[in-house]
């Protein structure tokens, strides 16, 4: 083989989703494999409208591990990230080591990598980036090494909602009881297809990083909430029962009103932490009220929030409902710009709203209260761009000058 073909960088591109957490997971029993204290259940948001590209290239020629996240690079030496990178490794060589034929010298295990990521959404502004980013970077380097098999327990040590994102649909993480760790892993509950009526807006009430980040948070609230131990081991194990028991009969009021009910409680965890954590602004309280009010004047649960570690609501509700609770939002948090841009992702068909309708919320209108609403459904896990075009680094392994 010439040297200089051996010299080009072998490079792969993947993509991963975001996913959000209707029974969610805020705390740790073990800082360093990543281990929660409780189980927790998500839906993995569709790709067409949030989620992390990243292209991994492996060369004889680089010098050093490399990493460049949203078009800055960045410190490649970050313990969660080292730990991923360390794992894919260890599988790679001990499958060489086993013999595997597809597992050759030529997937480069002593090579350096260099690694480019970018979101198509806000980082760390509670849209889970850390998640599809980890899910990502992980799935990325399996198919650069040939790792093949369980890679959710890899991606939980990068970020623990991670590993939910290794799955399309509906997914829960199990938390496990070894010490190891080797038992906490994702597991998907329903595929993506399984409740297609399902349709999930991403309200963005601030593209701002979060002050308190979701992992000083969980310790301050570990080590001081007695809510949160009581959420853990009496609340949390019925909840997973019964969500997924919802799910799968796509029963949604008995889904809504779950969703809500633990975004609460996981918000009131934050509260009864010492210092109290505020994740939720003044627009977030607006649109619980919106939300409920709306659903007492239909007489029927239609609608269900739910809040991560930032102020953005996450909305649950179903294909026929999208429209006219899209034109409420846009009535009491009215839009600094037309409402092509106001609304992205999946189209969304106009409604009109009765005044009776307007007057029952009997909301004051807070303008600019929404950046923008992303309209999304449930979506398929990690994915393989086929397009070499659309690798972020390009030939010689350094990133391409424009990057989606």
């Amino acid at each position: 083989m010439p040297e200089d073909s051996m010299d080009k960088p072998s490079i792969v591109t993947c993509t991963a989703p975001v996913n959000i957490a209707v029974i969610k997971y805020w705390g740790k029993r073990d800082e360093d494999l990543i281990l929660p204290i409780n189980s927790s259940l998500s839906v993995t948001l569709h790709q067409d409208q949030l989620k992390t590209t990243t292209t991994v290239a492996i060369s004889r020629s680089f010098q050093e591990d490399r990493l460049w996240l949203n078009g800055k690079e960045e410190d490649i030496t970050h313990q969660r990230l080292q730990s991923c990178l360390r794992e894919i490794r260890r599988l790679a060589r001990k499958r060489r080591n086993d013999g595997d034929a597809r597992s050759e010298d030529s997937v480069g295990l002593s090579h350096k990598v260099h690694i480019c990521s970018v979101n198509n959404f806000p980082t760390a502004a509670g849209l889970a980036s850390s998640a599809a980013g980890f899910a990502c970077l992980v799935y990325t380097l399996a198919q650069a090494f040939g790792v093949e098999g369980e890679l959710s327990g890899i991606a939980r040590q990068g970020s623990g909602s991670a590993c939910r994102s290794m799955y399309g649909g509906f997914v829960q993480w199990i938390m496990g009881s070894k010490e190891d760790g080797n038992d906490s892993v994702a597991q998907q509950v329903e595929p993506e297809s399984h409740w297609p009526e399902l349709r999930i807006l991403v309200l963005v009430v601030s593209s701002e990083r979060k002050p308190i980040g979701s992992t000083s948070g969980m310790q301050t609230s570990v080590q001081t909430s007695l809510l949160l131990q009581h959420r853990a081991e009496a609340v949390v194990p019925r909840r997973m029962v019964d969500m997924i028991e919802a799910v799968r009969r796509k029963d949604f009021p008995a889904f809504a009103e779950l969703t809500m009910k633990d975004s609460n409680q996981f918000h009131a965890t934050c509260l009864d932490t010492h210092p109290p954590i505020f994740y939720l602004n003044s627009v977030s309280q607006q649109i619980i009220h919106l939300v409920h009010r709306y659903n007492k004047y239909c007489g029927e649960t239609r609608v269900a929030y739910s809040f991560d570690a930032g102020p953005n609501a996450v909305i649950f509700t179903l294909q026929q409902f999208v429209p006219e609770f899209v034109q409420l939002v846009q009535h009491f948090f009215p839009p600094d710009r037309n409402g092509e841009d106001f609304i992205k992702g999946l189209p969304v068909k106009g409604a009109a709203l009765s005044m009776e309708l307007k007057q029952n919320i009997g909301l004051e209108p807070v303008p600019k209260g929404i950046n923008y609403i992303i309209s999304t459904k449930a979506g398929p896990g990690p994915r393989v761009v086929d397009d070499p075009s659309q690798h972020l680094l390009s030939a010689e392994g350094l990133p391409k000058k424009t990057t989606v």
